[in-house]
Parts: structure tokens; sequence; C-alpha cells
């Protein structure tokens, strides 16, 4: 149970473990799918914040909207289909999950400044606390869990 004493949340130590917020949307790869993908995270944010209280770093938001940018970007580029954006967060971390019909798993390049595009997957990397790749019975999922505090 959590208190509210002046407007501030206070933790009673009896508060109940309850399931991540989770939300997920497709896309089709039309013009606009990726800032419509950061609107989606955006606004996952806000919900973070006003229904578990997250207390997430004012940087984290442009960081996590970069990371979903781009894995969106990679599915977009990469694969002949509709792709799935799945977030799931509570008020530490926020999972990123990109579905994609693309069955190649995608490469991360060793760095080079002098390299021009391919970055993505090592921001991908620069960005979250852990990424996984897996294959899905349609493609491939990547997965990035994303720290809300630094």
């Amino acid at each position: 149970m959590i208190e509210h004493l002046g407007g501030a949340v206070i933790p009673t130590g009896f508060d109940v473990p309850v399931e991540p917020l989770r939300r997920a949307t497709h896309f089709t790869g039309e013009p606009g799918c990726i800032a419509e993908a950061r609107a989606f995270a955006a606004q996952f944010l806000e919900q973070l914040r006003t229904e578990w209280c997250a207390d997430i770093d004012r940087g984290a938001d442009g960081e996590l909207l970069l990371l979903v940018s781009e894995l969106v970007t990679n599915a977009d580029r990469h694969s002949d289909g509709p792709y799935i954006l799945e977030l799931e967060g509570t008020d530490s971390a926020v999972t990123v999950s990109v579905c994609d019909s693309s069955t190649a798993l995608p490469q991360l390049f060793p760095k080079n400044p002098q390299r021009i595009g391919r970055h993505g997957l090592e921001i991908v990397h620069a960005l979250a606390i852990e990424v996984a790749v897996e294959r899905v019975p349609v493609g491939k999922r990547v997965i990035a869990r994303f720290a809300l505090r630094r």
C-alpha cells in the first residue's frame, strides 16, 4: 500500500508486487513509422511515471527513444513485412523487443568512426544494459533491456 502525504508518494512496506506495464504495437513500414514508434515509447514512459510512480532520469527519455529508433529502423530496413514493437517496463527498467520477418540476424561491426552507416546495433549496445537476438518462427526478435536510472 502507498500513502500520499502532502503530494509525496511514500512506500509503507506493504507494497504488493504487480505485473510490469506492457504495451505493443505493429508497423507496416509506411513513412512515419519510426516517428510513431518514438511517440509510442514516449507515451509508455509517461505511463510508467504516472502509473508506476517511476523516478526516471530525464536523460533516459532521449536515450530510450534513440534505442527504439535504432531497433525499429533496422526492422524497417531489413525486413519485407510488418514488424512489432513491444515495451515492458517497471520503475527501474524497460525491455524493448522488436520482431520482424527477416531471418538474417543483425551484425555488430567493429567500432570504426570512418564507416558511414551500420552503427545501429553499436548504438543499441552502448545504451542497453543487455541485448539479445533470437530466432522466432516468422523471423527474429531483437531484445534490449534499458535502465531508467543511471
